[in-house]
């Protein structure tokens, strides 16, 4: 596996050793010497000549994994069968599977579940498309869709390097929402086949989890299918990202004392989470927005070809501001980035205004490390779970669907999203917040059933509900 594993993990290693030549012992030593921890030995086979072992080995060291492989395909009579991690092991056929409710027992059980006995609810759905919802799965199913162009931090890997990451997807939905979930990776990157076949497949799922797909084509792609299918459809790229950025800054202003009116926000790196992101905070009140991207800050002034730039031109940075980066954050309460790693210096927060708030949620590698700025600021937020204040999708996606389902809605709308983001936001009491927690751990099981109430409430009130609720 080589590149693929991860030092500070736990790796296996299969060893074979020619106990004519070799013993045990030179192995452990070799995998000690490489800063290798053997945590667990399971013999598998073993003979006269031959003894085959698994070896359990906690590494922590940077290069450790290289090291220990290196020294032991060097000694005579020892062979590294093959060596595998927890996190390979555990994507072994999949990570979900789907189980009947019902087992079927007998020729009766047969008729009704399949033929002849269930051609009356076929009938019944035929005279009422409507029944679908409550007769089939469509009811509580979401079909998460990618065509792997963009995915995670490993950029276009394709369909079928995607799905791990869409399973991972599904088996979420399943467990913080009861949501049935299944993943579905397009081998095809033109955007009129993949509006054409998620459109085929609609029928099936009661909602669409777009997924992973490159901008600008997620825009057109989001946008066609919201206008062309009556069931919800949510790019998670986009909208889960603003919707968790949006209640953590809900918090850190009420930290800090700012009103979001008021409040001078720098967001960097302007495609679909930075555009998403911004529509999210203008639609929460937000006054003084300025985009800063490759070409710099983002201004009216100018004309792009890029056209989510020019639209973002158009309706934010209403004091022209020009310029890069350095200029933008002078003065400015808040920075949020969705860009890259390492472009943000303490020397630009420094030029913020007093209690800066820091959003620095690339991933991997976030814009500025926290420990570079944390005594400069007031607030620091990434992506990553390894930090306070992580912002993360998984806080948003399934209450959101769980009470799009639950409601039946035919899209998920501006106003359904706002309370989303209130609803986690209002997770955490004034007495609880605190810096180091502005938003609540994605295991937090009151973010679910908080996000679902007050998205069925927004979407009942808004109009897009076609099933009443009493909550």
């Amino acid at each position: 596996m080589g590149s693929q594993m991860t030092d500070g993990k736990t790796i296996i290693l299969r060893v074979e050793i020619d106990t004519n030549i070799a013993q045990f012992g030179r192995a452990a030593t070799a995998i000690e010497q490489a800063k290798g921890d053997i945590i667990a030995i399971d013999v598998i086979h073993t003979d006269k000549n031959k003894s085959l072992r698994d070896l359990t080995v906690k590494i922590t060291e940077n290069g450790a994994a290289e090291r220990l492989t290196s020294a032991l395909k060097a000694i005579p009579g020892i062979r590294l069968v093959h060596i595998s991690d927890r996190t390979f092991l555990l994507h072994l056929g999949g990570k979900i599977t789907i189980q009947p409710k019902t087992p079927i027992q007998n020729r009766d059980d047969l008729s009704r579940v399949y033929t002849p006995d269930v051609a009356r609810v076929c009938q019944a759905i035929f005279e009422e498309p409507s029944k679908a919802f409550t007769l089939t799965v469509k009811r509580n199913m979401v079909a998460v869709v990618s065509d792997g162009s963009a995915v995670l931090g490993l950029g276009n890997i394709g369909p079928y390097a995607a799905m791990p990451v869409m399973e991972g997807k599904a088996m979420l939905f399943k467990q913080f929402a009861d949501v049935d979930a299944f993943p579905i990776c397009l081998d095809t990157q033109d955007t009129e086949a993949i509006i054409a076949t998620i459109k085929n497949l609609a029928p099936a799922f009661g909602g669409i989890n777009l997924e992973d797909i490159s901008a600008p084509r997620c825009f057109e792609i989001e946008q066609r299918l919201r206008d062309e299918l009556d069931i919800p459809v949510f790019h998670d790229d986009q909208h889960g990202t603003a919707v968790v950025l949006y209640a953590s800054l809900l918090n850190a202003l009420k930290l800090t004392g700012r009103s979001i009116r008021d409040t001078r926000i720098v967001i960097c790196g302007i495609g679909a989470a930075g555009t998403a992101c911004t529509k999210m905070l203008l639609a929460g009140g937000a006054e003084h927005i300025v985009g800063v991207d490759r070409e710099g800050i983002l201004t009216a002034d100018k004309t792009y070809e890029n056209q989510v730039w020019q639209w973002y031109a158009d309706n934010t940075n209403p004091e022209r501001q020009s310029g890069g980066l350095a200029e933008a954050l002078i003065g400015a309460d808040v920075f949020i980035g969705v860009s890259a790693g390492g472009i943000l210096t303490r020397a630009h927060i420094e030029t913020m205004a007093k209690d800066p708030i820091v959003f620095a949620m690339a991933n991997p590698e976030p814009e500025i490390r926290p420990e570079l700025a944390e005594d400069i600021v007031a607030v620091f937020a990434t992506g990553r779970s390894d930090y306070p204040n992580q912002i993360n999708n998984v806080l948003c996606f399934p209450g959101i669907f769980r009470g799009a389902l639950d409601s039946r809605a035919t899209t998920i709308n501006e106003e359904m999203k706002l309370a989303a983001a209130e609803a986690i936001a209002s997770v955490i009491s004034d007495e609880e917040l605190s810096p180091m927690y502005i938003v609540p751990s994605v295991f937090n099981t009151r973010v679910v059933e908080e996000v679902r109430k007050r998205v069925i409430q927004a979407a009942q009130q808004s109009g897009v509900s076609r099933r009443q609720t009493r909550e």
